[in-house]
């Protein structure tokens, strides 16, 4: 497991590019049967990737955690954005199929992923925070996640909201995880950008098209940068950062949250003519 640890906004503001990659950026997510995991000290969140193609894999405990088992003292989140897949947890099976997530609260020892079909094998995306409770494990699927269609073509961000784990819905200790849907047409996942400086954020851009790319600015309001990020990427947003996209073509993106605050609102909104 891989861990990286904070940078404050002043080293960030002059980092290079291969400096704010190398910081930020999470790329190959998704390799065929292995579990990869990244550790960030922002919330002390895990972000990972699962692709079983051929082999069952198992979400074993690592040195870091200084744990029994993973889930010891984390909750954790898991939305398939693959083909149909099986996640077992303490023995019970879970079916996802596409876009479907899973909540697996703190205390389940044994957490394992399967493809149904290795010619369309499942890809997992996970988010894992530390939790105090116990929360019981939950699946929902896509069509359950009450979407809401916000934006408007004219300013290309017309995007369906699928929320997951948050208050109205899965209940977590601090974890909060959905992802969005952009039209066919639309590129901007939101703007005007904004901050929440009780929590942390990660982004992990999907079905981003051959040959396109998407553009994630990020930094303090006044003091922006941006990475470039192909398909099944990941992005570590810290607190005091914006998290803001825009794609050469419409993409798919999972949003998840950890910090003190569990509301799913609680944001600091940037006007855009104030942006630098």
């Amino acid at each position: 497991m891989e861990v990286r640890f904070e940078s404050s906004p002043r080293e960030t503001q002059s980092m290079s590019t291969e400096e704010l990659r190398d910081n930020f950026l999470i790329e190959h997510l998704m390799v065929d049967d292995k579990v990869k995991l990244v550790y960030s000290h922002y919330d002390r969140v895990i972000i990972g990737g699962v692709k079983p193609v051929t082999e069952t894999l198992a979400l074993g405990s690592h040195p870091e955690l200084k744990a029994e088992f993973f889930l010891e003292r984390r909750e954790l989140g898991i939305i398939n954005v693959g083909g149909n897949g099986l996640v077992e947890a303490d023995g019970e099976i879970h079916h996802l199929s596409r876009l479907d997530c899973i909540y697996i609260g703190k205390g389940v020892k044994s957490v394992t992923f399967k493809s149904e079909e290795t010619r369309t094998p499942a890809n997992f995306y996970l988010l894992s925070a530390p939790a105090h409770m116990t929360y019981p494990t939950r699946k929902l699927p896509k069509e359950e996640a009450t979407p809401t269609t916000i934006g408007d073509p004219s300013t290309s961000n017309r995007r369906t909201i699928y929320k997951y784990i948050h208050a109205e819905g899965i209940k977590s200790c601090q974890l909060v995880m959905g992802l969005t849907v952009l039209d066919r047409g639309s590129v901007w996942n939101t703007m005007p950008g904004h901050t929440h400086t009780r929590r942390m954020e990660a982004y992990f851009y999907f079905d981003v098209a051959e040959g396109q790319a998407v553009f994630h600015f990020m930094g303090q309001p006044q003091q922006t940068r941006h990475l470039v990020l192909q398909n099944n990427t990941a992005i570590i947003s810290p607190p005091w950062s914006i998290h803001s996209g825009c794609g050469t073509a419409n993409y798919g993106f999972i949003w998840g949250m950890a910090g003190e605050n569990y509301n799913y609102t609680d944001m600091d909104p940037v006007a855009i003519a104030k942006m630098r």
